[in-house]
């Protein structure tokens, strides 16, 4: 089943799984905390954003009519970047302190922050390379394509959205780490009064495995009844993210 898959994305899936179980070991037998949340939960839910992801990108790489060397190379890289961002956070993780906004100057912090502000600017690099790629592809079942091509652009559009609030929401504070050590952190994930940029994020991102259940749901319809409807779920993800956006923006 998964011979045609692309290898190192398939590999990043099946790390990032057991990086999922790993953390969810340590939820249970460590009991420190960041904000008031396990220091083992962020690798958790990373681990299991980014096996759902570049699982999804691994069997999406391999239907490829086009370019397809050109979209190995950009599934590996991204499998790559992935690879060292979760790494990172990890790492953070297991030292009892905080992966992003962190401004502490040991070497290891240093070196996370470079790897979440290069590696960040990368994925999305990559990830418009696939979606274009796979806007030029042709042929195949129109239902599929078409549940690809929204997803693919909508997940571009949730990793766009942090990168934009980022830059305009400034929410510089001082917190304290799992080590009881003060920590000055230069942004935070709030929007406005009480607006959260994750939720935006992750409806964006994860609206591809949604279209594609919905394709999978729908296999014994008829194509073109089949394409129609995936349009319709495809303009409610979209809806749903652009209401969370706007909620998000409101503070809410």
């Amino acid at each position: 089943m998964f011979t045609n898959w692309h290898r190192p994305l398939l590999v990043n899936t099946l790390l990032m799984l057991g990086l999922a179980l790993v953390a969810a070991a340590g939820i249970l037998v460590d009991d420190r905390m960041l904000l008031g949340e396990p220091i083992w939960l962020k690798p958790l839910k990373f681990g299991l954003a980014f096996a759902l992801y570049s699982g999804t990108l691994s069997w999406l790489l391999s239907t490829l009519t086009r370019a397809r060397r050109f979209g190995w190379w950009m599934g590996t890289l991204f499998a790559v970047a992935a690879f060292a961002e979760v790494g990172a956070i990890t790492t953070q993780a297991a030292r009892g302190t905080f992966s992003h906004f962190n401004t502490s100057t040991d070497p290891i912090t240093l070196l996370a922050t470079q790897i979440f502000t290069n590696g960040v600017a990368a994925l999305f690099l990559l990830q418009l390379a696939i979606v274009t790629l796979v806007l030029f592809q042709r042929g195949g079942d129109r239902a599929l394509m078409r549940a690809v091509r929204w997803g693919l652009s909508l997940a571009t559009v949730g990793m766009l959205l942090p990168v934009y609030w980022m830059a305009t929401e400034i929410h510089q504070r001082t917190v304290v780490d799992a080590n009881g050590q003060e920590i000055v952190m230069y942004q935070s994930h709030d929007v406005g009064a009480g607006g959260d940029f994750r939720v935006p994020h992750f409806i964006g991102l994860h609206a591809i495995q949604v279209l594609l259940l919905v394709v999978f749901a729908l296999r014994r319809v008829d194509e073109r009844k089949r394409a129609r409807l995936v349009t319709v779920a495809a303009l409610g993800c979209t809806a749903l993210l652009a209401v969370a956006v706007v909620a998000t923006a409101a503070g809410y």
